[in-house]
């Protein structure tokens, strides 16, 4: 006969225990064959990994949002720089020129519904212009240009040529490019005399008061809009 007492674990024990959780919900168990604890169910390693794979789903798509946003408005601020230096530039040209040396004339322009405005003046080099160290003088045009032969896009920019040169060709003119892909330039002038703004500039041997461009862009719905004081004002 069996002495239980050199037996390791108690027969009774181990003929009511059944391996698994329902062994451990009753106590502590002396059988070799159960764990002291038990893993993941198939069913939790799915939740986790689907609930991880949202996670990083909403922090990429957070991350990307962020990322659009800050391109966005890089290029919005690379744009208004472009036309803020349009203002300056023009500024620094026009508040230099005198009235008969200048010869400015303005004409109203419109080609397949587009305003296409076009100033014009006489002068010399200088930063406004963008020809410092160029000798003589030269007549200039504001106006919008077909980016090439085959496009219908427009470019706003200078189209200079020399004021003596008697020769009349294209290969004597050069154009300066200043801003890409605008829709439409109009051009107005504050007559102080008429006290309003007119379309047409026809008295070279004066200047407007001030002028007035409005440009329709390409990259804006809004037009972009800058009033030009042809004389110095203090601030």
């Amino acid at each position: 006969m069996l002495d239980t007492e050199d037996y390791p674990y108690d027969m009774n024990k181990r003929a009511n225990c059944s391996p698994g959780p329902a062994c451990l919900a009753v106590g502590p168990c002396d059988c070799p064959h159960i764990a002291k604890g038990y893993g993941f169910t198939l069913l939790e390693i799915t939740l986790a990994v689907a609930i991880l794979g949202m996670m990083s789903l909403a922090i990429f798509r957070f991350v990307q949002s962020n990322l659009t946003a800050l391109r966005v408005s890089a290029d919005v601020n690379a744009a208004e720089a472009q036309y803020d230096g349009l203002r300056d530039l023009l500024a620094a040209e026009w508040q230099n020129l005198t009235p008969r040396r200048a010869a400015m004339k303005g004409e109203p322009f419109k080609l397949n519904d587009r305003q296409r405005d076009e100033i014009k003046w006489n002068c010399g080099a200088g930063p406004g212009l963008l020809t410092r160290y160029a000798a003589g003088d030269f007549t200039v045009s504001l106006r919008l240009q077909p980016e090439n032969s085959k496009s219908d896009r427009f470019d706003l920019g200078f189209l200079r040529e020399p004021l003596e040169d008697s020769d009349i060709g294209e290969e004597h003119e050069s154009w300066v490019p200043l801003i890409k892909d605008v829709d439409t330039l109009e051009i107005l002038y504050f007559d102080p005399r008429l006290n309003t703004w007119i379309d047409r500039w026809s008295d070279g041997g004066r200047l407007p008061r001030l002028i007035k461009l409005i440009v329709e862009r390409a990259d804006a719905t809004t037009p972009w809009e800058a009033i030009i004081p042809l004389g110095r004002t203090p601030y």
